[in-house]
């Protein structure tokens, strides 16, 4: 069992991880709501675990390393719901367990830097959901927990190219505002450093050292395909949902020097214009 992980909530970056864990004899149980998602699981190499419905609780009493990627919801944290008992129960024998949280904790900071020591002032319900679900996985007695604080997600399949050349893709323009993100190969290294070197307690922010405004991404995206670069339109004029509005409530620089002095780690993908030259290669 030493080299066996219970992924709960086994989704994009935790299939990243997978993938890097599976070549050195890793041994990987993730979960899934639905059998044709875990048709597909099973084809990486993973094992499927439906959940709900199979016995969580007596894997968790079993297998050392867990992930949890699971958000929480209305409810709250869904994983904590339905199995705090059986974690707090195996919690001393548990090796590593590793939280993946957001960077939307910290709230807006006017486009200045923050860190893993800048206080949460989450100013959307979804921040304020992680900084109560964080706190609740804090409080639970002698758990190695790690918590992952990931900024803007992007990576193979999930990046601006669709959009743009499908001809959707919009540079809305909101003065001052700038986001961090970090593609999912360097979420996946971070996760298996600190897998390697367990600190518990540890909370690090997991991003790349370039933030950025969103709209200069979508302009080197069309300019890597060769495309035209969307017109600008301003934010106060853009028709958006209101999730994605909320996105622009929040403008922040986050810094990354904690895992880099912790665990050595170093992104693989630094910029945006690196992760981007990656994929287009990658997709084209």
């Amino acid at each position: 069992m030493d080299k066996t992980l219970l992924s709960i909530g086994h989704g994009y970056s935790a299939q990243a991880l997978a993938a890097r864990l599976i070549p050195q004899g890793w041994h990987i149980l993730g979960t899934t709501r639905s059998a044709d998602k875990a048709a597909e699981i099973a084809a990486t190499g993973v094992a499927p675990v439906i959940w709900p419905g199979a016995d969580l609780g007596a894997l968790i009493a079993e297998i050392p390393h867990i992930l949890v990627s699971a958000g929480p919801g209305r409810d709250g944290d869904p994983v904590l719901n339905a199995v705090e008992d059986d974690i707090a129960r195996a919690a001393p024998h548990v090796r590593w367990l590793g939280y993946l949280s957001t960077t939307g904790v910290y709230g807006d900071h006017g486009g200045d830097w923050v860190d893993e020591d800048t206080p949460l002032t989450p100013s959307t319900k979804r921040g304020q959901a992680r900084v109560d679900a964080e706190a609740r996985w804090q409080a639970i007695p002698d758990l190695p927990l790690h918590i992952f604080r990931l900024a803007g997600i992007y990576g193979p399949g999930r990046g601006p190219f669709a959009k743009v050349r499908a001809g959707t893709a919009r540079r809305i323009i909101k003065d001052g505002q700038v986001f961090s993100r970090i593609h999912v190969a360097d979420i996946a290294q971070a996760l298996d450093l600190s897998l390697h070197s367990p600190d518990p307690g540890a909370i690090y922010n997991l991003c790349d050292d370039d933030p950025a405004p969103p709209q200069d991404v979508i302009a080197h995206a069309a300019e890597l395909l060769g495309l035209p670069v969307p017109p600008a339109i301003a934010f106060e004029d853009a028709d958006m949902t209101p999730m994605a509005r909320s996105f622009y409530a929040e403008s922040k620089k986050v810094r990354n020097d904690r895992i880099k002095q912790a665990l050595g780690w170093k992104p693989i993908f630094p910029t945006y214009r690196a992760g981007l030259a990656a994929m287009a290669t990658s997709e084209s």
